[in-house]
């Protein structure tokens, strides 16, 4: 059964304030709490890997959820550095070819189907990640906001998470893009880097990342209506 890496290190600027937007509250409770509650609730999750900020003071001190270990370590100043050393801090009972999730601490509303859907999936496809097939139509835009193009949405999808990749293959996928310097926005980008292509495994569009003060209202609302 895979472990679950969270990335907790970053601020999160867009929404406001000093309390990192993962310690903000979401129906009266942290935000991070129904995310990590999730995870856990989940049969197939071995564990879960917090990587936290090195001045985190908000971090309540979870020490297991549904019987399963939280454990946690210290990130970096990029997302790659705090999965890097997430990866990292595993148990040494967790194998060099043992699948592993990401998942972002923001995305609250996860299914529990998609998770095991993932898990099957790419795990027979060696690697994947979560995501919609791009439906809106898709503008280009000036400087200024002005629309200069319409862009084909053919083979274009919207990225999720968890995403699932065997540990030592992202270890080294993630070493060299920051070797290389190459900023990588999540992990599949660093394994097609590498050469792999992972598989895209479509989820429920209600899979929403936390970004701005606006999606708390809305996450509220799908937690209830999801599960």
């Amino acid at each position: 059964m895979p472990w679950c890496l969270v990335p907790a290190a970053g601020s999160g600027t867009r929404v406001g304030g000093d309390c990192p937007k993962q310690y903000l509250p979401l129906a009266g409770r942290a935000l991070i709490e129904y995310t990590l509650e999730r995870l856990a609730a989940h049969p197939r999750v071995a564990g879960l890997m917090v990587i936290l900020g090195a001045a985190d003071t908000h971090w309540p001190g979870i020490a297991a959820l549904n019987g399963k270990p939280v454990l946690t370590a210290t990130g970096g100043a990029l997302r790659s550095d705090s999965v890097l050393a997430g990866l990292e801090a595993l148990p040494a009972d967790v194998a060099a070819d043992d699948f592993v999730l990401v998942h972002d601490a923001a995305r609250p509303c996860v299914r529990q189907a998609d998770i095991g859907k993932l898990i099957e999936r790419a795990a027979a496809a060696g690697g994947g990640l979560l995501g919609a097939p791009l439906r809106d139509t898709l503008k280009r835009a000036d400087a200024a906001a002005r629309s200069l193009a319409t862009e084909p949405r053919d083979e274009r999808w919207r990225a999720f998470t968890p995403q699932m990749f065997r540990r030592a293959e992202l270890t080294s996928a993630l070493r060299d893009a920051a070797h290389r310097g190459l900023a990588v926005s999540d992990e599949a980008m660093a394994m097609e880097l590498a050469g792999f292509a992972p598989l895209l495994v479509e989820g429920a569009e209600d899979n929403i990342k936390v970004t701005t003060a606006a999606d708390f209202a809305l996450a509220e609302f799908l937690l209830r209506r999801t599960s």
